[in-house]
């Protein structure tokens, strides 16, 4: 809502006095501080009514107390049980129904499921199962390195036909998990 012209103007005044200082107002620094300290000049309440009411701020425009909306008599006065009751109908014709569609089918991937391997698998973390050769451990340590993540050597060494084969020396203690990928998780959420 654009302000009238003239209280437009009163407002710009109202800002200009409250930006004042002693180069504006041509004031010694002395009055302008004596002018500060006993604050702003009271203003007529009748303009500072008019200018919230022009901005559209009832509660500054004196209108104090519970908001329009919380009041039951203000609202009792222009809705009905009627008027509810068409409300509520125009929203329920909005309403859009959507029709369940059917799980899409799980498509077979060349990459291990790295769940399924840890759910299913015979041994537990750090419990020796397949039979490995007399690999260092430091070489173990600098296969690993080239992965970016557990989960990563894992799915390498699973590819390359972990557990029963290590080609990649991936899993010196022969647990069937990679580079300390740890399928503890996964076995405790399934039971």
């Amino acid at each position: 809502m654009r302000l009238p012209a003239a209280l437009a103007a009163l407002a710009a005044l109202a800002v200009l006095g409250a930006c004042a200082s002693p180069a504006t107002t041509g004031q010694s620094y002395a009055d302008y501080q004596r002018t500060y300290q006993a604050g702003p000049a009271p203003v007529d309440t009748a303009t500072e009514a008019a200018l919230a009411e022009a901005a559209g701020d009832p509660a500054a425009a004196g209108h104090v107390g519970i908001s329009d909306e919380q009041d039951f008599s203000a609202v009792s006065s222009r809705e009905t049980i009627e008027s509810d009751k068409e409300r509520i109908a125009q929203n329920r014709a909005q309403y859009q129904q959507i029709a369940p569609t059917a799980l899409p089918e799980r498509t077979a991937t060349s990459a291990p499921n790295l769940i399924s391997y840890a759910l299913n698998a015979p041994s537990r973390l750090g419990q020796p199962y397949y039979k490995r050769g007399g690999l260092a451990l430091s070489n173990s340590e600098r296969a690993c390195a080239r992965y970016q993540s557990p989960e990563d050597a894992q799915l390498a060494f699973l590819k390359a036909g972990g557990p029963e084969k290590d080609r990649k020396n991936l899993d010196p203690d022969g647990d069937g998990f990679a580079c300390t990928w740890d399928p503890t998780p996964f076995q405790k959420v399934h039971g």
